[in-house]
């Protein structure tokens, strides 16, 4: 009988990829990472939830204790990058250095096992010709969470399962209520687990930056009002500018040596292209040429064409066919063909507002 552990949240999710698993015979044994110190609610009831779970399935449940993980990886490059006028996206940095890389050496060290689950909404294939692993989109585009998992290379995805790509979150809450599992009618947990912890992701911040007030500026110069720190802003913000203008305003640039946010109408928003750094080639090794691909920015927007130019120094520029609202530094880009994740990185530059 094959062994896998499952990265089990205490969401509806994990505990069906756990129960689909359990139920084709596989042998499974629960993992919890304890992320947050202090009293982190999202993290407290997860654990209960996921032992729990493990109890009616009648598997064994691990909790591993990596908060000072997730301080380092997650906690000190959110703050530091907010505090650099940056707006970093914490999940794929979490999937990479403090989910899947520890998981598997645990699952590999104390456990016996070399196969992790989780209950992401993406898909892995392998692919003969190349060797490669390659990631692919839920069937649920709705779901989907390949952005998520574009950092994840080839070492780890040769040991990932990913029991719900192939199917709807429709389908995983008639499945959990078919099991019987407690999680079942469990409500959405929010994308980003600081905030649900914190009530936003400003009062986490303001835990560790002190309020610095500065200038909110058009892109002439002019002063339209006043902020209380650039780390309450971000890249085609639109809401809690605090400015009454005739036309909405938008955020168009943190300018960090001056402690000034600046603001333009939507069009200013708009660029025309963006480098990346950090990339991480999923499904293909690094072209030496341009190539077209489609590029998501963002979490929530769709994939759209785009040439990708290789750089020195593992990095990228990016130019879209047309340009694209609230490209933001900080944030990945990832690049598709179709539904096939070519690789991603994170967004460096944009051109300044002008």
């Amino acid at each position: 009988m094959e062994k896998v552990v499952v990265g089990l949240s205490g969401g509806v999710d994990s505990s069906v990829a756990a129960a689909v698993l359990h139920r084709q015979g596989y042998d499974v044994v629960g993992i919890t990472l304890w992320l947050m110190k202090g009293k982190g609610q999202c993290c407290s009831e997860g654990m209960v939830d996921a032992a729990q779970l493990c109890e009616e399935l009648g598997i064994p449940h691990h909790i591993v204790d990596s908060r000072e993980a997730f301080e380092k990886n997650i906690v000190d490059y959110l703050v530091g990058g907010y505090g650099d006028g940056i707006t970093p996206l914490p999940c794929s940095q979490c999937n990479k250095a403090v989910k899947f890389a520890p998981m598997l050496r645990y699952a590999q060290a104390e456990l016996g096992c070399d196969r992790i689950a989780t209950g992401h909404y993406a898909c892995i294939t392998h692919n003969t010709e190349t060797g490669r692993y390659e990631l692919r989109r839920a069937v649920d585009r709705n779901k989907d969470q390949s952005y998520f998992l574009y950092d994840l290379e080839q070492e780890i995805l040769a040991h990932v399962v990913f029991p719900l790509g192939d199917q709807t979150k429709v389908q995983t809450r008639a499945m959990a209520a078919e099991f019987g599992l407690h999680t079942a009618e469990k409500p959405e947990s929010q994308d980003l687990c600081l905030v649900e912890a914190h009530g936003s992701m400003q009062g986490f911040l303001d835990q560790f930056l002190a309020p610095k007030e500065g200038d909110i500026v058009d892109q002439e110069g002019r002063v339209l009002g006043q902020h209380t720190g650039i780390h309450h802003y971000t890249i085609g913000q639109r809401k809690g500018l605090g400015i009454a203008a005739a036309n909405p305003l938008y955020v168009v640039g943190l300018d960090v040596g001056r402690n000034q946010v600046i603001v333009g109408d939507r069009t200013a928003v708009h660029f025309p292209d963006c480098t990346v750094q950090r990339i991480n080639w999923v499904s293909i090794t690094a072209p030496q040429t341009p190539i077209s691909v489609e590029v998501q920015v963002r979490y929530r927007t769709a994939a759209v064409p785009a040439t990708l130019i290789p750089l020195e120094d593992d990095r990228a520029r990016i130019v879209f066919d047309e340009p694209q609202f609230g490209v933001t530094p900080g944030q990945a880009a990832v690049w598709y063909e179709g539904d096939r994740v070519l690789g991603g990185g994170i967004i460096e530059r944009i051109p300044n507002p002008a």
